[in-house]
């Protein structure tokens, strides 16, 4: 049989260790505020803040402030929010979507200075940011490479989280010739 504590010595301190543990798991959440305000903000150190967040799909994107709440999502809500704070820290990014065969598309940040995109399967590594080319077919191709997949197309696209869409920019084909590319 299971004894539970209660006294109030014993309940007080049950308690005491529940708002230690709730304290230590929200030591390490960021906000969108603190995203935005970070005067060191750099797409290495944006990338750092996911390292312990879990995917989770969502058909549709999250709220930035949910997403970091949560500590969860999926490829999309970490691309656009990297897109979002990036932009706004005077970083020159791309939304592209790599449509891959066989699977679920995957969505990243390319960042131009960085030369390279950040890509939510790699929070967890050392090395956030994945080395690419600017062109879509370049990206399309190490993205692809990452999942040893093939692609079908790559497309660039704005998010805005007001209205809650996703404006189509430019697509690439991977059967089309590279010189007819919008990007080329």
């Amino acid at each position: 049989m299971l004894r539970v504590a209660t006294s109030p010595a014993a309940r007080r301190l049950c308690a005491l260790a529940l708002v230690g543990v709730l304290c230590v798991s929200r030591i390490d959440a960021i906000t969108l505020a603190e995203l935005l305000s970070d005067p060191k903000q750099t797409p290495k150190r944006f990338a750092s803040h996911f390292e312990k967040f879990e995917y989770e799909f969502h058909a549709a994107v999250q709220p930035a402030d949910v997403f970091l709440a949560n500590r969860a999502g999926d490829c999309d809500d970490y691309a656009i929010l990297a897109d979002y704070v990036l932009k706004r820290k005077n970083f020159t990014t791309r939304l592209v979507r790599v449509s891959l065969v066989g699977r679920v598309a995957h969505d990243v940040c390319y960042v131009f200075q960085s030369k390279a995109y950040l890509d939510y399967n790699n929070r967890k590594f050392g090395s956030p940011l994945e080395g690419s080319g600017r062109r879509l077919r370049q990206i399309a191709n190490e993205v692809a490479d990452s999942f040893e997949a093939n692609w079908t197309s790559a497309s660039e696209y704005t998010y805005d989280y007001e209205t809650d869409k996703k404006i189509l920019a430019l697509t690439v084909v991977k059967t089309d010739p590279p010189a007819r590319d919008p990007d080329a």
